[in-house]
């Protein structure tokens, strides 16, 4: 997204510069190969036709708007009565055209809406020499540009590779009651996606999201019911985590059946009492690991076939995926000594 400084009304002869402003938008020929100028209705860069402006002020200015989709290479929207739906209809009849959109904004508040219609936002931004508007367009700038980059590593996808392991599981017990953690992210799980989750720092377990259709309750992809508050969690950095230490904003490891792993934001934590199973296991390094999860059919781990099941359903003898390690851990972190959990 490009950032405009509007020039137009501008008396000033010494053109004041903003640091992180694209152009400059003056109201008479320029012979800058970069800045941009009006002609009448006509958007000009040095001696060439490169869009339109268009003030939208009725439903037929939006339709005329409408109409240059496609043949212009800029479309400049100015506006007599602010409205975020005519920027956002014309952003929709430009998708799979070459036209861009330019929007003139007159208040901070504006940025936010111009920058983020329909998720994706104008190409540009048009503000005057106000210090308040440069600020708040060059800060949604920054943030499409953290988006972009989101986006880019949500579809490179998965940031590194987690060793899965298998767990036999030896021993199903009632759990209890306890405090039950649903961990909510802020963006949705895959099929296949979900948190290592253990009693002991060194051996997890492999809890799937709620991303699968169930007969009594509603699906809800952004959610692990991941445990009691003593239970660990593997996070983003490596480290584990109590998961009464997780806050809104920290970032977890989101981990699939492959074992390919992406970094997930924590959007809440949902915490109520419910009743337990306690589940206990020997992973592939001998070590003796257990996890408490909540007695219901939508809680979920996976078989060596990646196939899942409901904790309800699991039998003793069975093998689930997991991770193990051959260390210990203290605050979170690795470390080469012993210690001993049970």
């Amino acid at each position: 997204m490009e950032v405009w400084l509007d020039k137009r009304t501008s008396i000033e002869s010494d053109e004041a510069s903003f640091e992180g402003v694209d152009r400059i938008l003056f109201s008479k020929h320029s012979d800058s190969l970069l800045d941009f100028f009006r002609d009448g209705n006509r958007l000009m860069c040095h001696d060439r036709l490169i869009g339109s402006i268009v003030t939208i002020d009725s439903e037929s200015s939006q339709e005329y708007a409408r109409s240059l989709v496609g043949s212009v290479e800029w479309l400049v929207l100015e506006f007599s009565d602010w409205s975020m739906i005519p920027i956002e209809n014309l952003l929709a009849a430009c998708e799979g055209t070459p036209t861009k959109i330019a929007a003139v904004i007159s208040t901070p508040e504006q940025a936010q809406g111009a920058g983020f219609a329909l998720e994706r936002g104008v190409e540009a931004l048009v503000v005057l020499s106000s210090i308040a508007l440069v600020e708040a367009a060059l800060i949604v700038k920054s943030q499409r540009l953290e988006h972009a980059l989101q986006e880019h590593d949500d579809k490179s996808s998965f940031s590194g590779k987690v060793g899965i392991g298998k767990l036999t599981i030896t021993s199903i017990e009632s759990g209890g009651t306890a405090e039950r953690y649903c961990i909510d992210m802020t963006r949705l799980l895959d099929h296949g996606e979900g948190l290592l989750l253990g009693s002991n720092a060194s051996s997890f377990l492999f809890v799937h999201g709620e991303t699968l259709e169930s007969e009594f309750v509603p699906t809800r992809p952004f959610r692990v019911n991941a445990g009691p508050p003593h239970a660990y969690v593997r996070m983003a950095n490596g480290e584990t985590k109590y998961l009464s230490e997780l806050q809104a904003g920290d970032e977890i490891l989101l981990v699939n059946t492959e074992g390919m792993s992406r970094s997930a934001m924590i959007g809440r934590l949902k915490i109520e009492i419910r009743p337990m199973i306690l589940i206990k296991w020997v992973d592939e390094n001998d070590k003796e690991g257990s996890m408490f999860l909540q007695q219901a059919e939508t809680v979920r781990v996976v078989g060596l076939d990646k196939k899942t099941k409901s904790i309800t359903a699991l039998k003793e003898g069975e093998i689930v995926i997991g991770w193990c390690d051959i260390g210990a851990r203290h605050i979170g972190v690795s470390i080469s000594s012993t210690v001993t959990e049970r």
